[in-house]
């Protein structure tokens, strides 16, 4: 494949070691198939590895044993001639990826963890280049080629090499969203003036109505990707989402784009949703507690080898909640299944893997708010119902958020995802209320539908409640998980 590449480019002399260079990665561009059902709790995740230079880190992250490993850009620098930035040929990305390939603790690391990754400008070719990049289809195929992704995969007939898996079983599901921020990019704009504190000129927002980062297909592709079930998702993209303030390049400087990559995840429902970004050669953890109806965290690392070395001033983010300015570092994303609500930790680690900075956040605290469905006159919400007292009759509308069996005989279906919630409404299915569902039901298949219930309010340790005990007491009335319009 590399060999046609390079022939269909004019270009002659191509060595046959840097094609069996890449014969022996063990891992394809997409998580292996008998992956599928694995719980991940380990994640390691980096950007920027100058292929060129030592990458004492490849050997720490493999000693971390992570049961997957995402690389978010900047995997090799294809664009750098003698020390220089100079856009690449499909023959240097070629040279860069078989010099990477041949790093023993680059090897070490493939042999011990499934990679799935996604590129930034200098793997993708040109520095802070977008759609306008002449290389970037035999790019694509040499990224394809590199991480092995097979023949007849889908992705290598897709423009550009966006990708996503889903790990796990239901309850414990982990989707992996990867972005490509290059391909279909439109061209930055650049202002005329530093910003203070910076020498560099700013990109200034290009807020044309048809500049896109991620162009149509890709869009409608993320949207699919956002209804599909997943308790975590975890979507890579290879410059920052959350930070806003400095003059490189981030999604802000396409404010639409940015705003419509909220506005999805809020319209889509999709609860769990972490970023994870590289390209800035440090490291900061980021939260905007508003744009998505839910805390959106990005966590950004970016220094595998390539990080600033020396005390690195801590650049404007009013929405950094901790920062690594300097030092080679890695992020890693830990996921502790076991207890009542599941919780993420999203980590930076230094070189020699020890933890620089961390933030905890319980799963329940990235719940979305479904859109609102209209109620029938009399039929309260969540919120109406928990102010109405012990023994009166009512009628109350909610999407099913949590659920699980008691002694068999019961289902508890929760408004919320954790029952000691104080805002949480619990309806208790009993088993004659449960004769209508086909016998393999269980109290997660009614996890994300809308239930609408009538009965008498009792309390169960000081939480309201409504027992259950007939099918006229209660019907699904959406099957699509939209909420009861409390919020």
């Amino acid at each position: 494949m590399i060999q046609r590449i390079l022939k269909i480019r004019g270009l002659r002399h191509f060595s046959l070691a840097i094609v069996s260079a890449f014969a022996w990665l063990p891992y394809s561009g997409v998580a292996r198939a008998q992956d599928d059902l694995q719980i991940l709790s380990r994640i390691a995740f980096g950007s920027c590895a100058k292929q060129t230079d030592p990458c004492p880190i490849w050997e720490t992250i493999a000693d971390y044993q992570p049961e997957l490993t995402l690389l978010l850009g900047d995997n090799v620098y294809a664009d750098i001639l003698d020390g220089r930035l100079k856009p690449a040929t499909p023959q240097r990305i070629a040279d860069a990826y078989a010099t990477l390939a041949k790093d023993p603790g680059f090897a070490r690391l493939r042999s011990c963890s499934p990679i799935m990754a996604v590129w930034d400008d200098h793997d993708y070719g040109n520095n802070d280049s977008g759609v306008e990049w002449e290389h970037k289809r035999p790019a694509a195929e040499l990224f394809h080629d590199f991480f092995g992704t097979p023949a007849d995969s889908p992705l290598r007939k897709q423009a550009g090499v966006y990708q996503a898996r889903i790990f796990g079983p239901p309850g414990k599901r982990t989707q992996i969203i990867l972005l490509d921020t290059r391909f279909f990019r439109s061209p930055l704009e650049k202002g005329t003036a530093p910003l203070p504190g910076f020498r560099a000129l700013p990109y200034v927002p290009n807020t044309k109505p048809d500049a896109t980062i991620l162009g149509e297909a890709q869009w409608k592709w993320l949207e699919e990707q956002l209804r599909l079930p997943a308790e975590i998702r975890i979507i890579g993209s290879s410059i920052q989402v959350v930070s806003s303030e400095h003059p490189f390049e981030k999604w802000d400087n396409f404010p639409l784009e940015r705003s419509r990559l909220f506005e999805l995840i809020q319209r889509t429902a999709a609860s769990g949703v972490v970023i994870l970004s590289g390209d800035r050669h440090l490291g900061e953890i980021s939260l905007e507690p508003l744009a998505v109806g839910y805390p959106l965290y990005d966590i950004t690392a970016s220094g595998l080898n390539q990080a600033t070395q020396g005390w690195r001033e801590v650049e404007p983010n009013q929405f950094r909640v901790a920062a690594l300015p300097y030092g080679n570092h890695f992020g890693t994303v830990e996921i502790d299944w076991s207890s009542a609500v599941p919780l993420i930790k999203l980590q930076l680690r230094h070189e020699d893997g020890e933890i620089a900075v961390q933030t905890r956040v319980p799963l329940d605290v990235l719940t979305a708010r479904p859109p609102s469905l209209p109620r029938p006159a009399g039929v309260l919400s969540v919120a109406e119902v928990l102010l109405v007292d012990e023994g009166a009759a009512v009628q109350v509308q909610f999407a099913v958020r949590g659920a699980r069996a008691v002694s068999g005989d019961r289902w508890l279906l929760n408004s919320e995802i954790d029952f000691r919630n104080s805002r949480n409404f619990t309806a208790v299915l009993n088993r004659g209320g449960r004769s209508s569902l086909p016998p393999n039901a269980s109290p997660d298949s009614l996890i994300g539908k809308t239930i609408r219930v009538n009965g008498n309010i009792s309390l169960y340790n000081g939480s309201k409640q409504i027992q259950i005990d007939t099918e006229s007491q209660w019907e699904i009335v959406s099957e699509s998980g939209v909420g009861d319009g409390e919020r």
